[in-house]
Order: C-alpha cells, then sequence, then structure tokens
C-alpha cells in the first residue's frame, strides 16, 4: 500500500494537465480534471496497485481481470474516450457498439492528459514524442471514433514534430475553429 506516493503522482498530474488546460483557455476543466481520482474507490485501489512508472489500473486489471477504479474513473470523465462509448447507428442503420465523437474542448483536455500522464510515468525519458508513440501503438484497438481519433492523433503529432509551443498554439487554433462550426 502507497497512499502517499500515490497521491503525489496523482497530484502531481492534475497540476500539469491544469496548467496545460489554461494555456488552453479551458479553465474549470483544467481546475476540475481527474478530482474523481481522490474519490476511495479510486483512491485506495490506486494506492493499492501503485507501481510508480505506469498507471495502477494496470495492475489492478492483472490481479482481478478487472479495474474497478478505471470503471469508475472512465464513467465521471469526459476527456476519456472511453466515456463516449455506447450504442451507435451505423450508416446502414443497425445498432453497434462504438465510440461517439467527442466534443473537441474533451478532445483537447485529453490531448493535455496524455502529455501529463507521459511526463509523470516517465519521467527524464520522456520527449515530445511520448504520447504520440503511446496512442499510435494501440489505435488500433480502441473503441474511438474516427474522427476522435484523427483530431487527438494530429495535436499529437504536432507536439512530436513541433514541439510543445506549437501543438499548444494548434490546439488552442483548433479550439477556436470548432466553437464557429
Amino acid at each position: 500500500m502507497h497512499p502517499i506516493a500515490h497521491f503525489k503522482t496523482i497530484t502531481e498530474h492534475c497540476h500539469l494537465v491544469c496548467r496545460y488546460c489554461l494555456r488552453l483557455g479551458l479553465v474549470w476543466q483544467g481546475l476540475t480534471h481527474d478530482l474523481s481520482k481522490y474519490a476511495p474507490v479510486e483512491f485506495w485501489r490506486g494506492a493499492k496497485y501503485f507501481q510508480g512508472n505506469r498507471s495502477p489500473n494496470d495492475a489492478e486489471r492483472m490481479d482481478t481481470g478487472m479495474s474497478l477504479a478505471w470503471l469508475h474513473h472512465k464513467g465521471r470523465n469526459r476527456h476519456h474516450f472511453e466515456y463516449w462509448i455506447d450504442y451507435v447507428i451505423t450508416s446502414d442503420g443497425h445498432v453497434a457498439y462504438g465510440g461517439n465523437k467527442m466534443p473537441l474542448r474533451y478532445v483537447a483536455e485529453m490531448f493535455c492528459d496524455r502529455i501529463a500522464a507521459s511526463k509523470v510515468y516517465q519521467k527524464d525519458a520522456y520527449t515530445d514524442a511520448s504520447p504520440y508513440d503511446y496512442f499510435v501503438h494501440s489505435k488500433a484497438e480502441l473503441l474511438i471514433h474516427p474522427d476522435t481519433a484523427d483530431e487527438l492523433e494530429e495535436m499529437l503529432r504536432v507536439l512530436k514534430d513541433e514541439g510543445e509551443d506549437a501543438a499548444f498554439a494548434y490546439v488552442r487554433k483548433r479550439l477556436r475553429e470548432g466553437e464557429k462550426v
């Protein structure tokens, strides 16, 4: 059980995401990002399965076959594409299970979340390519709406190829454009 180390890790993550969201003008999202991680159902499982270099939800899955902390978390945080998984109507009128398109402001928060998670877990090994590489490695297996996946991938690609300042400028521009649509 590692409650202090887990508390420090999630707090560092939340502070980074808050700072990044503020750079994008997403004030409320930054201030309220991942508060459910402090709820007992998430916090104590995170402390029990704390690893320091990756999500404790992975260790909980390995131990029990599922992560109750993750099920709680994804159902309360709209910046996770898993929050948006539901029944969808296909182009031929059938009902299927899949990802719905996420509002752009939550894709932007997911962008911030992925940078912060990579930095917190990878520490000195982090590069601007880390969040991109992690995403594209598993993209084909995800139940994420294609438009959402493309939007996130482009944000992360700009980060990888042009650096953090250019990526945040790009995401701010996308948010301005998205508001007009």
